[in-house]
């Protein structure tokens, strides 16, 4: 546990370092950039700012005319031109700009390069320290130069003659290189205040992630969040169970081969579970998140699904519903049941041909020879079921009429009595038993229980089989209560039922389903075709279905042989 903690501490250390280092990388960088470009962006204003100062001063008239002055002999320094040049209009221009503009120098020469203001007074009447050849020519400059000032940006314009293009002088305006830091660092400390403000912006968030991160991977690690991944692929697509898993949104999450085979869903993951496909039932069975088995029809499948919430340290994490194919045990199961009922009916006859062959070896034994025939010829007219259910000569199929008389045996413990209607005709044999009989016993057993459970003093279930062709078609009506109205739309709905529960695993509800789906899948169909009638001499509930191609037609050779 420690050690886990220490890994989970490292790991989100590491993770959290790394965006720190990141973030501050990436600060730095642009700060960096951002500093440059403002030096230059502030070195450019500079720069055309003193340029159209001197401009400015250049054409001035006045300036042009009392520069002209000097143009016309050369200039010697000496303490009288020094205190002329000190006193003159040019100087005292220069100064009043200075001072007023802040910059670091305004300097007026002329054609010569002497030095006609200054601010400095020692410097006037001097050469000027940068060569003014260029500008002399003609030409407008502009530098980054040191001079007696020190360095400065500095810019340069010819001055012309008042009456001619004929260049007299220059005018020199610098800016000290320390107002553009000054100003860069004014820049620069609101910049970084910014960034830092950034930073820690990115720090916080940087953390908040971290947590995050942590929070959404349960405090995983990537090596156990692999090995979970793993162990999902090997386990989860290697059992024989479906597995279907949604998120707290109730969007799928995971859903395995065996679930998307019996639940006949796709396997994309990220939609709204009501959209994927699933059948009412077991949408209903998932929303519950009961654990209890529940028995549905999927198609032609039987399943059992359950669900159940996922938590993990008090947290929800969702809800996964299991899914189980019961399709081969359901089907032995009926296959059982027939070859039981088939078993009772065989006991039923052993019992009665032994009980009329004690009656005919007692009738020969006294010497009634006659009485002993006639008992033989009625025993041949009447066949072997004849007796034991009114009626059921009209059904060919031995496993059917095994079949019936089981069920009829079954009624009269129940205190019914179980009739073959008069318009059966059945001269055919089964060619699906099992499925008929799943059918015909769900129908024969729900009548079985509502006529014993009826008011009515007379207990009665009718059932009349008719043959069309390849097609049988089977009516049960009872004498019953009948279909309450608010349940006939739920007659054929999976875990709906009328019935007490008895704590069946899966619950009730699932054999008329059943029956449906095994009528529909033969291309027939089951209704309910009156839910009770009290005028009517069976007053219970009637139930229609029809199932086509689950007989084989032996009509003409039957009627032939009888």
């Amino acid at each position: 546990m420690v050690r886990r903690l220490h890994m989970d501490v490292r790991l989100a250390t590491q993770v959290l370092l790394l965006q720190v280092a990141v973030v501050t990388l990436t600060l730095g960088i642009a700060g960096g950039l951002l500093a440059f470009m403002s030096h230059e962006r502030l070195a450019a204003q500079y720069e055309d700012r003193s340029l159209d100062m001197a401009r400015a001063i250049a054409f001035a008239p006045a300036v042009r005319a009392d520069v002209a002055r000097y143009d016309a002999a050369p200039l010697t320094p000496s303490p009288a031109l020094t205190d002329e040049l000190a006193k003159g209009p040019l100087q005292q221009l220069a100064t009043e700009i200075q001072q007023r503009t802040g910059v670091l120098f305004v300097v007026i020469t002329n054609n010569q390069g002497i030095r006609l203001s200054h601010p400095n007074r020692d410097e006037l009447g001097k050469h000027v320290s940068t060569d003014p050849a260029e500008v002399l020519a003609g030409h407008e400059v502009v530098t980054r130069e040191s001079g007696t000032l020190g360095p400065s940006v500095r810019a340069k314009v010819p001055v012309l003659a008042p009456d001619s293009t004929r260049v007299v002088g220059e005018v020199s305006i610098g800016i000290s290189t320390s107002a553009v830091h000054h100003q860069l660092w004014t820049d620069v400390r609101t910049a970084a205040a910014l960034v830092g403000l950034a930073l820690f912006i990115g720090v916080l968030g940087s953390y908040l992630l971290a947590r995050r991160w942590r929070g959404l991977t349960m405090g995983l690690q990537p090596s156990e969040m692999a090995e979970l991944i793993r162990t999902q692929a090997a386990v989860l697509h290697g059992i024989d169970e479906g597995v279907l898993a949604v998120d707290t949104t109730w969007k799928t999450a995971f859903i395995n081969d065996e679930a998307s085979r019996l639940l006949e869903v796709g396997r994309e993951a990220g939609r709204p579970v009501e959209q994927i496909g699933l059948t009412p039932r077991v949408l209903e069975v998932f929303r519950a998140a009961d654990a209890t088995p529940n028995i549905a029809t999927v198609g032609d499948r039987i399943v059992v699904v359950s669900s159940r919430p996922v938590t993990r340290d008090g947290r929800e994490l969702g809800t996964v519903l299991v899914v189980r194919d019961r399709t081969d045990v359901e089907s032995l199961t009926r296959e059982l049941d027939a070859v039981q009922l088939m078993s009772t009916v065989l006991r039923a006859q052993r019992h009665e041909f032994a009980n009329r062959l004690h009656l005919l070896n007692g009738l020969l034994h006294s010497g009634h020879v006659d009485e002993a025939a006639q008992y033989v010829e009625e025993l041949l007219g009447s066949g072997p079921l004849g007796s034991a259910l009114p009626g059921i000569d009209a059904v060919r199929d031995a496993f059917l009429q095994a079949f019936l008389a089981a069920k009829a045996a079954v009624a009269r413990e129940a205190g019914v009595t179980l009739t073959i209607g008069e318009n059966t005709w059945a001269p055919g044999r089964l060619a699906l038993p099992v499925d008929v009989t799943s059918v015909l016993g769900n129908l024969l057993d729900n009548a079985i229980y509502a006529a014993r459970t009826g008011v009515k003093a007379d207990k009665v279930v009718e059932v009349e089989l008719l043959q069309d062709g390849s097609t049988l078609h089977i009516t049960v009506a009872d004498t019953g209560d009948g279909v309450r109205p608010d349940f006939v739309e739920h007659v054929f709905t999976e875990g709906k039922s009328t019935k007490p529960e008895s704590g069946i695993p899966g619950g009730r509800g699932i054999g008329m389903a059943l029956s449906r789906q095994i009528s529909r899948a033969l291309g027939g169909d089951i209704r309910l075709s009156s839910p009770g009638n009290a005028d009517a001499e069976l007053c219970g509930a009637e139930f229609i279905a029809r199932l086509p191609g689950v007989m084989v037609e032996e009509e003409a050779q039957w009627v032939a042989q009888n």
